[in-house]
């Protein structure tokens, strides 16, 4: 089996551990609403970051362990994106001043990263120790694709129990007060709606978390793949949210792109569990020969496939749309920077 060079590892969580850092402090010591240049060059340069990691990993690894990986982040940055669509529900919800967007977006991100790296250590483990989880992990995923289908109509119904259940326990303001929780009015402590936002958003995290990590597991073993992985791909996470905008309402079909993804990868998981098989009341416990193993090459070309079919499926019916209303795409798409000056930046 292939190994990483240990400092290769410890290296490369200490850079990207500075990187987050770096990013968190710019956040905080400028809160603003970033143009499209600005955003457009944050995504590029994590993007390429990613794939400079990615050669580095074939040149001290091999190309198993590259493909493993950038199979692992396509398919996380995949859900990332589709973790987009219910930040920007929630930021429409609690009418999160725009100003303070970028402030949410990192602490959600952080969060994201803390919820995931105990998910990965968590299914290492059982990995480790139970090869038949992968049975579990594939059911889970599948299961996952189809409610990605069937849609999220639920979702505000879940957030406003939420929101009544806190209003009825504790007293929380209309107004924000910066990023802070608690506030003083007439010498009263309050929270403030910031609370509420924190809470849901981190319990997307947990979600997301719940379905991306047996995910990224289906493609690669290796536990500093699967963290790397993840976190490369909620690097410039926040800027794509300012990037893409309105443009996000518009890509219909990304969801049936996610769902086939998070279904091929259930069953390339099932498959793995038949071929390496312990269970006694399966095969008399006997591994199954005929059980394909499916490449990481293959499991890349198929994400790249549907990705990228989803999105211009998307982009061609939001035009074909537009163009039945008497505008252009971009004329229609409401956009997070249009109105920046207006936060007084």
């Amino acid at each position: 089996m292939l190994e990483l060079p240990i400092w290769f590892e410890v290296g490369s969580l200490v850079v990207l551990t500075l990187i987050l850092i770096a990013d968190l402090l710019l956040v905080l010591k400028r809160p603003h609403v970033p143009s499209i240049k600005e955003s457009t060059l944050w995504v590029v340069f994590y993007v390429v970051l990613a794939l400079i990691f990615a050669g580095l990993m074939y040149f001290f690894a091999g190309g198993e362990f590259a493909g493993q990986f950038l199979a692992g982040w396509l398919t996380e940055y995949s859900l990332s994106i589709d973790n987009l669509f219910v930040f920007v529900i929630i930021m429409a919800k609690f009418a999160v001043p725009r100003k303070l967007q970028q402030e949410v977006l990192m602490v959600g991100i952080i969060i994201a990263l803390v919820l995931r790296g105990i998910f990965i250590l968590l299914g290492a483990s059982l990995i480790e120790n139970f090869s038949w989880i992968f049975y579990i992990f594939g059911a889970w995923l599948v299961w996952t694709a189809i409610q990605q289908v069937r849609g999220h109509e639920d979702d505000e119904e879940k957030d406003t129990f939420i929101v009544r259940i806190l209003r009825r326990r504790v007293s929380i303001t209309d107004e924000y007060d910066g990023v802070k929780l608690r506030t003083v009015i007439d010498g009263k402590r309050f929270f403030t709606p910031m609370l509420i936002v924190f809470i849901a958003i981190g319990t997307t995290d947990l979600l997301f978390a719940l379905d991306s990590i047996p995910a990224i597991f289906g493609i690669t073993q290796s536990p500093f793949i699967v963290f790397t992985a993840n976190v490369f791909a909620l690097m410039g996470l926040r800027q794509l949210y300012f990037l893409l905008g309105g443009l996000l309402e518009r890509l219909e079909y990304l969801k049936y792109g996610i769902a086939f993804i998070l279904a091929f990868i259930g069953v390339k998981l099932v498959f793995h569990a038949m071929h390496v098989n312990e269970l006694p009341f399966i095969n008399g416990g006997e591994p199954i020969e005929w059980a394909p193993e499916i490449s990481t090459w293959m499991s890349l070309g198929v994400i790249l496939a549907a990705m990228a079919v989803a999105t211009v499926a998307s982009l061609v019916k939001a035009r074909h749309d537009a163009k039945s209303r008497g505008h252009k795409l971009m004329d229609e798409v409401p956009h997070f920077t249009e109105d920046s000056r207006s936060d007084g930046h």
